[in-house]
């Protein structure tokens, strides 16, 4: 039951990015061109997306536990170390570069085209690379 509750959320996820236009690369990087043609799309689904985290951690906080665990795991770790800001300015430079994020690539797929595929690659090279930096993570 609790990989098919995660097939189902991540079918939804996906849907919504396909529906909202954010597996269009073109349409991200006219959203971080503040300069030029700007194209606000994005603020509005991140909105959205505040709005239903909000919404949903209200609800689910209501329960002792979670559907399909025994407990709630949640992170514990609050300092900022040089890892994460690496890795969320590796992050960011590549979506900038490509338009693409984790979630809209594995969404866009079906639609595979070569700067896609080169993400793809780059992508699992540094899931690959993590894991041999990190072994036990």
């Amino acid at each position: 039951m609790k990989a098919l509750a995660g097939y189902v959320a991540g079918l939804l996820f996906g849907l919504g990015l396909a529906i909202s236009g954010m597996t269009d690369p073109a349409r991200v990087i006219g959203f971080l061109d503040v300069a030029g043609d700007w194209d606000p799309t994005l603020v509005f689904v991140l909105g959205g997306a505040v709005v239903t985290t909000f919404i949903g951690y209200r609800l689910v906080w209501r329960r002792q536990t979670p559907l399909f665990e025994s407990r709630f795991q949640l992170p514990t770790r609050r300092d900022l170390d040089t890892r994460l800001l690496g890795g969320a300015a590796l992050f960011g430079i590549g979506w900038g570069l490509s338009g693409y994020c984790p979630g809209p690539a594995v969404a866009s797929l079906p639609g595979l085209s070569w700067p896609l595929a080169a993400f793809v690659v780059t992508l699992i090279a540094g899931w690959w690379l993590s894991r041999r930096m990190n072994p036990g993570h």
